[in-house]
């Protein structure tokens, strides 16, 4: 059932986890079928296509509790240090309030008018101007901007940006976007390990097929692999297709939740508007980018976008919140290039005369003759 307000939306999410999670299994259970297909493909000279599937049936039910089991760990794991990871990608670090003052007051005063614990804080030393939330309980929960963002922005507008990550943990998006972040880890390893059977089979098995008779090239090997690679590539495009279950519908409700806790629609829309184009974080992936307050990386044709454009943002806060939109805006020190100071019309560094350089020390050519000054 689609969400349709601010409830519905957390119920939504919180069915969304789970059936992420159930997801999740299933993709590593096809990615471990698509392995043994190939490994039995390589490992005989082109047996029936129906063998091949029985042998890798039976392959796969013997790896399934070894599968399930490296996926349990992978989620631990994930669950205890996926903070830990995320710094590491942007370099953010937890700060108290006698370190950043500015920052733990806001968040704080926020927290306390509507009873809500305050999350850890932490700052990436990065000059992009973004923002992002993580965790997966109160006692995960987190918040991190970056040194950019803290430069760039007033308080009025630093408190709306809190506010909308406030709001992401409210509404359920952070556990989701988390666990979202986990499954694309865990296709990403079992993948990559198929991937590795596959190229070492072939490679080592290479010799032993290679000569295989007519008859027994109207065996199935061939089929199988390609059956096991649209396997492969079937769980990447739905790991890809997660995506999608994280609703861009959860930016404009943190938006709107924003100015619900600040009651300061323009400090929301001019903190986009400065946000705008400027929130690159070399360092992160895209499953990071995607639990930023703004991502400005773009899929095909706006497809793949998990963010909507900071216009439609910014346009339903007019609508809806009243909001003033001031277009948008240039930031001095991070859009102008450094001026560069041109050279004095003259001067020991001025433009060459034609013909030989101009040395402070010598007369003018004109007057100059090959052995000295003209007489």
């Amino acid at each position: 059932m689609a969400a349709y307000g601010l409830y519905t939306h957390i119920q939504s999410n919180r069915r969304r986890s789970v059936a992420l999670l159930i997801g999740l299994f299933f993709l590593v259970y096809v990615l471990v079928f698509a392995g043994a297909l190939l490994v039995e493909a390589l490992s005989y000279n082109n047996p029936p296509l129906d063998y091949l599937l029985r042998a890798a049936r039976y392959d796969f039910l013997m790896a399934l509790p070894w599968a399930t089991l490296g996926a349990v760990i992978w989620i631990a794991i994930a669950y205890r240090f996926h903070q830990g990871m995320i710094d590491m990608v942007t370099g953010a670090e937890e700060v108290t309030r006698a370190e950043e003052p500015r920052l733990y007051n806001l968040l704080e005063n926020l927290c306390i008018s509507r009873g809500i614990p305050t999350p850890k804080l932490r700052i990436a030393d990065d000059d992009a101007l973004n923002a992002f939330a993580t965790g997966l309980n109160q006692k995960q929960y987190s918040i991190t901007v970056t040194r950019g963002l803290m430069n760039a922005l007033n308080d009025q507008e630093l408190e709306a940006v809190l506010g909308h990550e406030l709001t992401h943990i409210r509404n359920g998006d952070v556990r989701m976007m988390v666990i979202a972040l986990v499954i694309a880890g865990v296709v990403s390893f079992f993948g990559e390990m198929v991937f590795r059977m596959f190229f070492q089979n072939a490679f080592y098995g290479g010799r032993r097929t290679s000569s295989s008779s007519d008859g027994d090239k109207k065996g199935g090997a061939g089929i199988a692999i390609v059956i096991a690679i649209a396997l492969i590539v079937v769980a990447w495009i739905l790991s890809i297709v997660i995506r999608f279950a994280l609703s861009r519908q959860r930016e404009y409700l943190a938006d709107s939740g924003s100015v619900e806790l600040t009651k300061n629609p323009d400090a929301m829309i001019s903190a986009l508007r400065k946000i705008e184009g400027r929130g690159e974080l070399a360092r992160a992936n895209s499953a990071v980018m995607e639990m930023c307050i703004d991502n400005p990386r773009v899929g095909f044709s706006n497809v793949f976008d998990t963010h909507p454009s900071v216009d439609k943002r910014v346009e339903a806060l007019v609508k809806f919140a009243g909001g003033h939109d001031p277009g948008p805006l240039a930031l001095p020190g991070v859009d102008e290039p450094p001026q560069i100071e041109s050279a004095p019309e003259s001067g020991p560094w001025s433009e060459p005369q034609e013909g030989k350089p101009f040395l402070p020390s010598e007369p003018p050519i004109a007057d100059q003759g090959p052995w000295g000054p003209k007489r």
